[in-house]
């Protein structure tokens, strides 16, 4: 359990990544009254795949050391 405890903490880094681009995203489509926020909207969507695929790179992890811990059950008995 101990090897899967980096995969954890890049689920919960990429969950959290998300959703601070998705804020980022959302703020851009809403009107702005009397300021110059501006957020850039490539930036923003680069950060949505990066999140992604750091996700599904950890989810696979999991996967691999499920399918594993499966072989070594079936090969030790």
């Amino acid at each position: 359990m101990l090897g899967l405890l980096p995969a954890l903490d890049g689920l919960t880094h990429s969950a959290a990544q998300f959703d601070l681009a998705a804020r980022q995203v959302v703020r851009a489509s809403l009107p702005v009254s009397g300021g110059t926020d501006t957020v850039d909207l490539s930036t923003a969507a680069v950060a949505l795949l990066q999140s992604r695929n750091s996700f599904e790179a950890n989810t696979k992890v999991f996967k691999v050391s499920d399918e594993i811990e499966k072989a070594l059950i079936d090969t030790v008995g």
